[in-house]
């Protein structure tokens, strides 16, 4: 009878979860949880630290310094300087005036006019009031660089309305206009490598020739790889 009243007993109850397999993925989650604070330790370390600092942390874990090889794959010295010149010249970007582009080792500042905003007196080289002023600015920002620079100008594809004088011409002489503007606010001469008139062969888009965006200068940066 006790055989059988055991047997009643523990027919009776359901078994129990083993108690090991409990609250596992709590353990899982709370090392999730470490590795990330952990992860967002470490770039906010390496966020703080100078680039020489990071070079010694490198060597002595036994490795190259990795971060800097990543921020120099981000950024190339083009782009950096892109950056700052996009912050110091925002205003004129946003008024449609200035366009920055990175090109390899190159940047290039395209002042252009705008419609019913021109930059230069119609069908003449020289810069209006706004041009100068506009120029006046860009000079301030570039003059304490020590990159070489070229100045490229050009006109829209309208022809010329004055006898024997071409959108050559006239392209040359707006380049020439921001190499003297340029020259008077602070930039060195021994910068400028070249100056030239393009004409209306390179304008903004090919696609169309008259914008009054083509009709502009181009100041481009001559940057170190």
């Amino acid at each position: 009878m006790a055989y059988h009243y055991a047997s009643r007993r523990t027919m009776g109850r359901m078994p129990s979860a083993p108690s090991r397999r409990m609250g596992t993925w709590k353990i899982a989650y709370a090392d999730f949880l470490t590795a990330l604070m952990a992860f967002f330790l470490v770039m906010w370390l390496v966020n703080g630290v100078s680039g020489d600092d990071r070079d010694e942390l490198a060597e002595y874990f036994g490795g190259s310094s990795v971060v800097a090889t990543a921020e120099a794959d981000i950024a190339s010295p083009a782009e950096l300087q892109t950056a700052e010149l996009s912050a110091a010249l925002s205003g004129a970007i946003a008024d449609g005036h200035v366009l920055i582009t990175t090109e390899d080792d190159t940047v290039r500042l395209e002042l252009m006019d705008r419609t019913g905003h021109p930059l230069f007196h119609t069908g003449d080289g020289a810069f209006n009031s706004e041009g100068a002023a506009l120029l006046q600015s860009v000079s301030t920002v570039i003059a304490g660089l020590d990159a070489p620079l070229a100045l490229e100008g050009h006109t829209d594809a309208f022809p010329s309305a004055i006898e024997g004088y071409s959108n050559w011409e006239l392209s040359s002489d707006r380049a020439n206009a921001a190499r003297r503007i340029l020259e008077k606010n602070g930039v060195s001469p021994s910068r400028i490598t070249g100056v030239a008139g393009l004409a209306d062969t390179t304008p903004l888009n090919p696609g169309e020739p008259h914008l009054p965006a083509n009709r502009r200068v181009s100041i481009l940066l001559q940057l170190a790889g």
